[in-house]
């Protein structure tokens, strides 16, 4: 789990989180990843019991206690695989990659507000507006806000993802 020094952003996360976010991206991205694996990660859905893939995957990639917070970590394996070779792009944060693609005020306020199961599909209906728009964004942003595990430092995750989003937003006022 991350500790953030402040509230300013994820960049603040620890390097564990920034690296493992990078190996999940990297090897979903590689072209040694058989696809028909990759395809079965893209149609995870933390709601139901997981595949043999996403164990297949977890084992092999994830970090020792991911079983705590096994939801959170279907949900960014699964939205990293929906978005493709270019998902992870650690100097574009998510609220800027989503303002920038236009993502809906509305949709933003409805994602940073959710908890629990409707965060994840909101997350994962977000990373497929992301890539449809082929863009990529920062997942250790989105980790952060999955991963974790008090109020606030969910509260710090919401915060540096609207604040990203507003400071690249096409209408300002």
């Amino acid at each position: 789990m991350t500790t953030p020094a402040t509230a300013e952003a994820p960049a603040s996360a620890t390097p564990d989180l920034r690296q493992r976010i990078g190996h999940i991206a990297g090897v979903l991205a590689s072209t040694e990843f058989p696809t028909g694996e990759r395809a079965r990660l893209r149609r995870l859905d933390p709601t139901q019991a997981p595949e043999l893939a996403f164990y297949r995957f977890a084992f092999r990639h994830l970090p020792e206690d991911w079983e705590r917070s096994q939801d959170a970590w279907m949900t960014l394996v699964a939205g990293i695989a929906l978005m493709g070779q270019t998902a992870h792009r650690p100097d574009r944060p998510a609220g800027q990659a989503l303002a920038e693609a236009g993502y809906a005020e509305s949709r933003l306020e409805r994602l940073l507000a959710a908890e629990d199961t409707t965060l994840h599909t909101l997350l994962l209906r977000a990373a497929r507006f992301l890539a449809a728009k082929n863009a990529s964004c920062n997942w250790v942003d989105f980790a952060w806000l999955l991963l974790a595990n008090n109020r606030e430092r969910q509260e710090s995750a919401r915060l540096a993802i609207a604040r990203a989003f507003y400071r690249n937003l096409k209408d300002k006022d």
